[in-house]
């Protein structure tokens, strides 16, 4: 058996895979905000020293890590519809889905940077006479977010190629695009090859960008 890739034309690009792509971007930019919010705020949850804020926060992060992503897809596309009596659909079923796995990634990363500034920092602010969230504001998460730039956009990279997932609950993503244009033109195999190159490259060169990214910051004092 000999690949022919002929079938991958412009107008099949067009027709296929741009609709699949632009809801993978899409989907990666919404659970990236949204997972950075929430994570951010289960890090101050589990930073408070309240135990009545860390506990539950703490155990939210542990179990959402510790479940692979595509069962708690599964989760919340069958049991949410029989809970509420109604369909939320594919596609709002994995922006939620995304936003409410990757906060927990993303708590773990902000906490870790919001622990790596230096206290001094948090007394000089009180010196000036900021309160705790005014120090948070402007002194301590600016600089935590600059620091965890790197692994926020490395995680970045890893959400773009988990949104490959919602293949699971049938919703039409990148990887869905290539699938249905295989069955269409009779190429399943080259479709999975092609979809595979296209998430190297596409991987790769955020890698690259963020590797540079990282290199520049590293040397600046």
């Amino acid at each position: 058996m000999s690949f022919d890739f002929s079938f991958f034309t412009s107008q099949m690009l067009q027709d296929y895979l741009l609709r699949g792509l632009l809801f993978s971007l899409q989907l990666t930019v919404i659970a990236t905000v949204g997972g950075i919010v929430l994570g951010t705020l289960l890090a101050l949850m589990r930073l408070s020293g309240n135990r009545l804020l860390s506990l539950p926060a703490a155990m939210y992060v542990n179990v959402m890590r510790s479940v692979p992503l595509v069962m708690v897809l599964l989760w919340f596309f069958l049991l949410v519809p029989f809970i509420l009596g109604r369909s939320t659909g594919a596609e709002l079923s994995a922006v939620v889905t995304f936003i409410a796995f990757e906060a927990a990634f993303f708590c773990e990363i902000m906490r870790s940077g919001i622990q790596g500034i230096p206290k001094a920092q948090m007394q000089a602010g009180s010196a000036l006479g900021l309160d705790t969230w005014q120090n948070l504001r402007f002194i301590i998460l600016p600089q935590a977010f600059r620091n965890m730039t790197p692994v926020l956009l490395t995680q970045v990279i890893i959400l773009f190629q988990d949104t490959s997932l919602v293949y699971a609950i049938g919703a039409y993503d990148l990887l869905k695009g290539f699938e249905v244009a295989g069955k269409n033109f009779g190429r399943p195999v080259e479709a999975y090859v092609a979809a595979a190159l296209t998430y190297f490259v596409i991987c790769f060169a955020l890698s690259s960008l963020v590797r540079r990214f990282q290199q520049r910051v590293a040397f600046q004092p």
